[in-house]
């Protein structure tokens, strides 16, 4: 909450926290957050986040009940952006897939000697599941 409504520092906007890590004598904590923005706001939030360490960490040293206080340091944390690459890259293959035509001798699965399992083999050579809806039963 600090870091959302403490910091004055105009530097300091669109920042996530995402979590943090504490080394075993408390002494030490990486904070990792993630910044919207281009390469240029992160770099400003994150000089306008050090800056402001001070503050932070005096505002950690009231809550916690320790003999010592974790000096502070903030990591920026690529995950969020190779997510958000990951699902932009997955959205196109997929729509691609979709648009592609495909061969209706390949895909027939109405048989009934199939058991209605299969394995696809990706580009990388790994075995994958492939599911395939069981066929529907009518009353005759």
């Amino acid at each position: 909450m600090t870091v959302l409504f403490g910091l004055r520092d105009p530097r300091v906007k669109n920042v996530t926290v995402l979590g943090a890590e504490v080394t075993g004598d408390l002494r030490a904590a990486k904070i990792f957050v993630t910044i919207m923005g281009d390469a240029k706001a992160q770099s400003l939030a994150m000089h306008g986040l050090n800056s402001a360490k001070g503050f932070i960490q005096a505002k950690v040293a009231d809550r916690l009940q320790t003999k010592y206080t974790p000096v502070l340091s903030f990591v920026l944390d690529p995950s969020v952006k190779k997510s958000i690459e990951v699902s932009r890259t997955l959205k196109s293959v997929l729509t691609d897939d979709s648009n592609t035509e495909t061969d209706p001798d390949d895909t027939n699965l109405d048989d009934d000697d199939s058991d209605n399992s299969a394995t696809v083999v990706s580009s990388a050579g790994e075995f994958a599941p492939l599911i395939v809806q069981p066929p529907t039963i009518t009353d005759e």
